[in-house]
């Protein structure tokens, strides 16, 4: 069936958005340690409320060192470095990812291993690990998809028989749970995002967990240009100068004085997202038990922070027309990943490779609206919205049978 949902003009601008996908919030004394932060006279980086959030996210997440960088990019960058790759080396993730989870790695030599997700969590697929090792294997970099983990047990496992570096992107994951441990805190190296789609935000900004003490030292000296200064501060040397790689790695302080008055309210922000994610549930119910929609799953053992609410669709048509209804409704729902292995830097990469699961995923997932200060009149509105499609579906589906018979 063609969608015939269309604005008057046939395009739906950003400035129309009823209802946007997502909305930048305040939720505490984040501008008041801004100004704090500018009166100190301190902006550079690693000044106050750069210390003070690696120590929150340290006590909080049990993760022995944290760095904080501009972006979860740059984390991955500096895990990549960390690894110490060759040109030809190969780092095992899954396609169904940003890219910066594949080009932190390409940057350094290596080679993207593409593997397939799980269709309840998709998530890397644990099982499909171990046949994509070979000789040239050096990493797994797992993604915690809409921060729900994967399945680290055996993931560990698999690292440590096979002498693998494992690196864990938790750009969603800030705040949940496998098993009781922080995502971040589990493989050698964690990636966090604090970008302003995320939980917890700063416009731009993320961090390297650093739970391998043998990384420690020179992460530090790669996040600062190459150079020991951080042993310098320390008094560890009377002087510091240029001793590895590196690049400018370090956070302004401005985008961590915003960021320190939202991890104050990490659990209150948690709270609150998972209310919202629960409503969706009890508001979608009837479309989730009739089949329309498939849900969000997250296993017994996995303690989520409900970074996002995304639905499947039966179909890749049905996900595009639903889109376009929704655009024409002015609400911002959207889709996700071009999975990795598809795009034109991958198949370059790769060749031309089938990831049945990830393909399938990709192109019947939606994202709903979801951010700190949605109200339950939105919701209410994303559902009717829904309602309303599926009827639609339904009177479309009802009108070519009949015409068929």
């Amino acid at each position: 069936m063609e969608a015939a949902f269309q604005t008057n003009n046939g395009l739906t601008r950003m400035s129309q958005i009823q209802i946007p996908f997502n909305k930048p919030y305040i939720a505490g004394k984040e501008l008041y340690y801004v100004a704090k932060a500018v009166t100190k006279g301190y902006l550079e980086g690693d000044g106050f409320y750069t210390q003070a959030c690696c120590s929150l996210l340290e006590e909080k997440f049990e993760i022995p060192k944290v760095l904080m960088t501009p972006s979860c990019t740059a984390s991955l960058e500096m895990a990549a470095i960390l690894c110490e790759l060759e040109e030809g080396d190969e780092v095992i993730m899954p396609s169904y990812t940003f890219v910066s989870t594949a080009s932190a790695f390409v940057r350094e030599g290596a080679k993207p291993v593409f593997v397939d997700i799980r269709p309840d969590t998709l998530n890397i697929d644990e099982n499909l690990i171990e046949a994509a090792i070979t000789d040239r294997t050096k990493a797994i970099c797992v993604v915690h998809y809409a921060g729900v983990a994967c399945e680290m047990d055996k993931i560990v496992e698999i690292a440590r028989k096979h002498d693998l570096v494992l690196i864990e992107d938790a750009a969603q994951g800030v705040n949940s749970f496998y098993k009781g441990r922080a995502l971040g805190s589990i493989g050698d190296l964690g990636c966090y995002s604090f970008h302003e789609t995320k939980n917890f935000i700063c416009g731009e900004g993320g961090a390297l967990c650093i739970n391998n003490p043998r990384f420690q030292e020179r992460a530090e000296i790669i996040r600062d240009k190459g150079t020991n200064r951080q042993k310098f501060f320390r008094g560890q040397v009377d002087k510091y100068s240029w001793v590895d790689v590196g690049s400018s790695y370090v956070p302004s302080e401005l985008c961590s004085a915003f960021l320190y008055g939202q991890l104050e309210l990490l659990e209150e922000i948690t709270e609150k997202r998972s209310e919202l994610h629960h409503s969706y549930l009890e508001l979608l119910k009837p479309h989730i038990e009739s089949g329309w929609l498939t849900a969000p799953t997250v296993p017994e053992h996995c303690q989520s922070n409900y970074h996002m609410f995304y639905g499947l669709l039966d179909s890749n048509q049905s996900r595009d027309n639903l889109l376009d209804f929704f655009k024409a409704r002015r609400v911002g729902a959207v889709f996700h990943y071009i999975p990795l292995h598809q795009s034109d830097m991958g198949r370059s990469l790769v060749g031309r490779q089938t990831l049945p699961v990830t393909e399938q995923a990709a192109s019947r997932l939606i994202r709903l609206p979801f951010f700190f200060e949605l109200t339950e009149e939105n919701q209410q509105a994303v559902s009717q919205n829904l309602t309303e499609f599926f009827d639609f579906q339904m009177d479309a589906a009802s009108n070519w049978s009949a015409k068929a018979a």
